[in-house]
């Protein structure tokens, strides 16, 4: 228990920096935030209002501290654009991307620690080159790319599944499913090929230890030799795939454009080209916390793998 509040504890001076790099990107960034929301036609009256409005005529410092104290009360402010708070606007953009997020996870899982441990087995042989060749290819290709790629064949041309849009899950799993189909797909290619050539190597280096040569001396299956293997590489793949979840969060950006679907990275895009401050903002700080978060559940999953683990 003391770890775990020493490593929340450590997570308060992270999210202050972060904080303060988030308020600094928009409000230094080049170009006057009012002119550029209220448009090319605006008058110098009209961007002054807009500024009062904003808040923006007011000493940095203090619009910081007002930020800041919105934020401790829970209010994320309210979109320039659509005067919906930004609150509101994240709830209904949120299903389509943990819907996304946590089907690529565990199609990534069910694949990739199976298909490196496969390899690992059978280190040198066809089938290692094989999944090799697989893993640097998914890596190598664009997630763009490979995403019309797989819209021409199998929507265009095949008729499986939908081009684009989303369909929720209070619709039916079944439409669910297919309306997520190749953007997981999609998404989960590069995961696939970072987490099966992690789980190879370790699996390999395990492979090595005294104890599995003398199981295998022993005449133990090759199943059960292998749970022990993958058991003692578990920390490392915990790691990566950790690592691949907090990547999720760019990576769901480009999936959601690509396929049309309405959730939090097609709001971010759009916020970004109308220069909707408050929704950059709010969305920039939800993932880091997101991504800090997803660090702490990892370190504390170590021992669940390792009991010899201490903290």
């Amino acid at each position: 228990m003391g770890y775990i509040l020493r490593r929340l504890s450590a997570t308060v001076p992270v999210m202050a920096v972060v904080a303060v790099v988030v308020f600094l990107l928009i409000h230094l960034s080049p170009g006057d935030p009012a002119a550029l929301i209220a448009g090319d036609l605006a008058t110098a009256d009209d961007i002054a209002r807009l500024r009062g409005a904003l808040g923006l005529d007011q000493p940095l410092w203090r619009q910081f501290a007002l930020w800041l104290g919105r934020l401790a009360t829970g209010d994320l402010g309210t979109s320039i654009f659509t005067q919906v708070p930004v609150t509101q606007l994240l709830a209904q953009r949120l299903e389509p991307t943990l819907s996304i997020a946590l089907l690529t996870i565990t199609l990534t899982l069910l694949l990739a620690v199976p298909l490196g441990t496969l390899a690992a087995w059978k280190a040198g042989a066809f089938i290692d080159r094989l999944v090799m060749v697989f893993a640097v290819l998914s890596f190598s290709v664009p997630a763009f790319l490979v995403g019309y790629l797989l819209i021409y064949g199998l929507a265009v041309r095949l008729d499986w599944f939908p081009v684009q849009g989303y369909v929720p899950l209070s619709e039916g799993v079944l439409p669910w499913l297919r309306s997520l189909a190749l953007p997981c797909l999609n998404l989960a290619l590069v995961y696939i090929a970072l987490i099966t050539r992690m789980t190879r190597a370790t699996v390999l280096e395990v492979l090595q230890e005294d104890y599995i040569r003398t199981a295998r001396a022993k005449g133990l299956g090759v199943l059960p030799v292998l749970g022990h293997a993958l058991r003692n590489a578990a920390v490392p793949i915990a790691t990566t795939v950790g690592m691949g979840i907090a990547l999720l969060i760019g990576g769901v950006v480009v999936t959601e454009t690509v396929f049309a679907l309405p959730g939090v990275g097609r709001l971010v895009v759009d916020s970004v080209q109308r220069h909707d401050y408050p929704v950059i903002q709010s969305v920039l700080l939800l993932s880091a916390g997101v991504y800090v978060l997803i660090n702490l559940l990892i370190d504390l999953s170590y021992r669940l793998f390792d009991p010899r683990i201490r903290y």
